[in-house]
């Protein structure tokens, strides 16, 4: 039981959605962060990278392959598997690190659902096991959110396409081996998107590293396509009809997210704990003042309600549905959580939340990037009031 749990019991009876499979999962985690990342995660974060090795042994842990078909290497799971693992995977307290460990979950999932089958059989293997890294580029310096208008072009010559154009903000995309990239193919809007594999030794593409406020360990980078050329059999699904591959994605890609927020939120809340019992002030721990157990309080009530949220929306996705607003809101709640916690938590710590390597200081340094990334928050509520009717 963590510190949280111990200080402010959450009044919730055990949940009925997790196994003891989902327990046994969570300890394996639990075991590989403490063993293969607590140790280093400081000194990665400063250096702006981890060991490329990190991949293999999450792999040889069973983290990689949750979700993916098994004839490919995977391992078919419930989504309370994914809430574990982003559970136990932010107690490091290392997004960055997370965001490029983690980057197959966005671009892998394209070519599972809509590649052909040599695809399917040659690089998914790779990717899941961790010998190779997989990246997903959709965001542009032109624009984010708004994929239907994407300015990436593939012009079909012969057996080939040819690519030009550039991509920002792309998670792995100085070190991945595999791109899966949205380029226009067809004419404007949606009808016009089509998803290519691009490899990284393509004549042409370039790579440039990004310098950012957060997320120091994750890899981030713009990419440069000058005249690539991409065999035609690199098409991820049907010509001009991308755009619902990339559609598939958010809605797990954001259930993700709002798992990792949760998660992070809930470290901010325990490393809050453990300082305010440790810190004494005018004789007396700060743990006794009314004034921090409430902020402790606060942070605990906003963290139950999005995990209840977000297990239920779990639950419903499991079951087959889409409920697209919903999740969208979750996610909204849960980034809006995450700053909060991570707020509070930093005024609990005082001058000592301000020093580097103290998890709330990074996880306070990394609060936007996830109100932004996966859609930002006004897209969000742009999307659910339509999903809604409104």
């Amino acid at each position: 039981m963590s510190l949280a749990e111990q200080a402010i019991p959450s009044g919730r009876p055990p949940s009925p959605f997790y196994t003891e499979e989902h327990e046994a999962f969570r300890s394996t985690v639990r075991r590989f962060v403490e063993r293969e990342i607590m140790p280093h995660v400081d000194q990665w974060d400063e250096a702006e990278e981890f060991p490329r090795e990190l991949y293999r042994k999450a792999s040889a842990a069973g983290l990689m392959q949750l979700g993916f078909p098994e004839e490919y290497g995977g391992v078919p799971t419930d989504p309370f598997f994914g809430i574990v693992k982003a559970e136990e995977m932010a107690r490091h307290g290392s997004g960055g690190l997370n965001a490029s460990l983690n980057s197959h979950t966005i671009g892998a999932p394209p070519i599972a659902a809509l590649g052909p089958e040599w695809m399917k059989r040659k690089v998914l293997p790779e990717i899941l096991a961790g010998e190779k890294i997989s990246a997903l580029a959709i965001t542009e310096p032109s624009g984010g959110s708004d994929v239907a208008n994407l300015k990436t072009t593939a012009r079909r010559e012969g057996d080939h396409y040819v690519v030009n154009g550039s991509k920002m903000f792309i998670t792995s995309g100085m070190r991945a081996d595999y791109y899966t990239v949205a380029v226009r193919t067809g004419g404007p809007g949606a009808g016009g998107v089509s998803l290519l594999l691009i490899e990284r030794d393509r004549e042409g593409f370039a790579r440039t590293k990004l310098k950012k406020m957060g997320w120091w360990a994750s890899d981030t980078a713009q990419l440069f396509f000058d005249n690539v050329k991409v065999p035609v059999e690199n098409l991820i699904g049907e010509e001009n009809r991308g755009f619902i591959g990339i559609m598939l994605n958010f809605n797990s890609e954001r259930l993700g997210m709002s798992a990792g927020a949760c998660g992070y939120a809930k470290v901010c809340l325990d490393e809050a704990i453990a300082y305010a019992r440790e810190r004494h002030t005018f004789g007396k721990p700060l743990i006794a003042n009314q004034v921090v157990r409430h902020r402790l309080v606060d942070m605990a009530m906003r963290i139950n309600a999005v995990k209840s949220t977000l297990e239920l929306l779990a639950y419903r996705v499991g079951q087959g549905e889409k409920p697209v607003a919903e999740i969208c809101m979750l996610k909204n709640l849960a980034t809006s959580t995450m700053e909060f916690c991570a707020n509070e938590a930093m005024q609990v710590f005082g001058g000592a939340g301000y020093l580097r390597g103290a998890k709330v200081e990074r996880i306070y340094r990394e609060t936007k990037v996830m109100s932004i990334g996966g859609g930002s928050t006004e897209i969000m509520k742009d999307l659910a009031a339509r999903q809604m009717g409104l």
